[in-house]
C-alpha cells in the first residue's frame, strides 16, 4: 500500500501583528522539520501574508516529535509567529484546554461529551476535534535473544492483565511455535497518566479480546491490575529499554532499535507495525454518530478483516474553539491549523515522526472544519 498524500492546504489568511499572549511551557522535544514546510505554512499564493503572534498548546506526549516539525515549520515561515507545546499527557492537555490556559489541545482521544459541554465556558459554541496525526501504537518488548514475536489478541490481553507471566508460557509459544522463548518473567509496563494511548490501547483490547479484557476503554490504567508504570511516551519505553523482560505500548515512533515490536493477529494473518497499515485501519473507520457536524472524531474499526491493516492504532486530534474572541487569534490558530494538516505539514511531520499522514479525504475534511473557526459574536 502507498502512501496516501493529502492536497496542499488552501491559502493562509493574509492578517497584520498579532499581539497575543498566553500561558504554558514549551518543553517538547524531537526532530525539528525541513525549511521546506515554509511554503505550505505561508500558503499557495504568492499573495499570502505571515501571521505573528503566539500559540499556546498542551497535551499528547506521543505527538511531540511531530509538533516539534510542526513549530519549526510554522515558525519558519512566520518569523513572528511562535507555537508553545508542553506535552503533559492528553488528559492534561483537555483539561487545561477547558481551562482556557491554552488556545489548543493535543489528544489521542477525542473529547468526551461532558468535555465538549464544559469547553463552552471558554469557546461559548464549543470546542471540535481536528485529525492531525495517525500512527501505529507498538507493543513493544525486551527479551533477549528474540526479535520476532507474535501476539494474538488474547494474548496480549493476558500479558497486560497478569494472567501470563512468564514469556515461555504456553499460549505465547502457540503464537511463535519456531521461536526460542526464555525463561523470563514479564513486566508489564503502562503509562501512569491520563493518556490517549491508553485509551486507545484498552479500546484495542476491549473490542479486539472483550472475553479477556472486561475492563472499559479508559486513559487512565486500570487501578485493579499489577505491573509497572511510568508518565508519558518516554518514561514506558525508558523503562522497557532498561528492563528485561518487560513489556509496553506507545507510539510507534518514539520505539528505538533496542526493543522489538511485536506483530498483531489480523484474522488468520500476523500483521506488523508500518505507517501504511495504520493508515489502512483509520481508512476502514468512520465519523463518530452524534457529533457536531465540524467534528471529526473517529470510531476506529480494531476487529479489521483486512489483513493490510494493523488495528492498534491511534488518531491524535488537536482541539480547538469552533469561536474565540478576537479576530487576531482565529486567523492564528486556522493559519496554524491549515499548515498542519496540510501536504507539506504532514510530510514534515512524518519525516520527524515516523507517523502515517492523514488521507486526502481525512485532510479535506479537516480544512472543511478549519475554514468555519470564526469571532464568536
Amino acid at each position: 500500500m502507498k502512501f496516501v498524500r493529502v492536497s496542499q492546504a488552501a491559502a493562509v489568511l493574509a492578517v497584520g501583528a498579532i499581539a497575543l499572549t498566553a500561558c504554558g511551557s514549551d518543553n517538547a522535544t524531537g526532530q525539528a522539520g525541513g525549511s521546506s514546510s515554509a511554503a505550505a505554512a505561508s500558503g499557495s499564493g504568492s499573495a499570502a501574508a505571515s501571521v505573528s503572534g503566539t500559540l499556546t498548546g498542551s497535551g499528547s506526549s506521543a505527538q511531540n516529535a511531530a509538533m516539534d516539525a510542526w513549530k519549526a515549520g510554522f515558525s519558519g515561515a512566520n518569523s513572528g509567529a511562535t507555537v508553545q507545546y508542553s506535552p503533559d499527557g492528553s488528559g492534561a492537555g483537555r483539561k487545561a484546554f477547558i481551562a482556557g490556559a491554552v488556545q489548543f489541545a493535543g489528544t489521542d482521544a477525542a473529547m468526551k461529551s461532558d468535555e465538549l459541554t464544559s469547553a463552552k465556558k471558554q469557546c461559548t459554541t464549543g470546542a471540535m476535534d481536528i485529525p492531525v496525526y495517525i500512527s501505529p501504537i507498538a507493543v513493544a518488548f525486551n527479551v533477549p535473544g528474540v526479535t520476532d514475536l507474535n501476539l494474538a489478541p488474547d494474548t496480549i490481553a493476558k500479558i497486560f492483565r497478569g494472567q501470563i507471566k512468564n514469556w515461555n508460557d504456553a499460549a505465547i509459544k502457540a503464537d511463535n511455535p519456531n521461536a526460542q522463548l526464555p525463561d523470563l518473567a514479564i513486566t508489564p509496563v503502562h503509562r501512569s497518566d491520563d493518556s490517549g494511548t491508553t485509551k486507545n490501547f484498552t479500546d484495542y483490547l476491549a473490542k479486539a479480546a472483550s472475553k479477556t479484557w472486561t475492563d472499559k476503554a479508559d486513559g487512565v490504567w486500570p487501578s485493579s491490575l499489577s505491573g509497572e508504570n511510568a508518565k508519558g511516551t518516554q518514561g514506558v519505553v525508558k523503562t522497557v529499554t532498561d528492563t528485561k523482560g518487560a513489556v509496553t505500548y506507545a507510539d510507534e515512533s518514539a520505539i528505538g532499535g533496542s526493543i522489538g515490536k511485536a506483530k498483531v493477529k489480523v484474522g488468520d494473518s500476523w500483521v506488523g507495525i508500518s505507517p501504511e497499515a495504520a493508515s489502512k485501519a483509520v481508512e476502514l473507520s468512520s465519523v463518530e454518530s452524534g457529533r457536531a457536524e465540524h467534528d471529526i472524531a473517529l470510531s476506529l474499526d480494531r476487529t479489521p478483516k483486512d489483513s493490510s491493516a494493523y488495528p492498534v492504532v491511534l488518531v491524535s486530534y488537536h482541539v480547538v474553539c469552533s469561536t474565540y474572541k478576537d479576530q487576531k487569534t482565529v486567523d492564528l490558530v486556522k493559519a496554524f491549523e491549515n499548515y498542519v494538516v496540510s501536504q507539506q505539514g504532514q510530510k514534515d511531520a512524518a519525516d520527524s515522526a515516523g507517523n502515517a499522514p492523514l488521507s486526502s479525504k481525512l485532510s479535506e475534511q479537516a480544512k472543511a472544519a478549519i475554514a468555519t473557526i470564526k469571532v464568536a459574536s
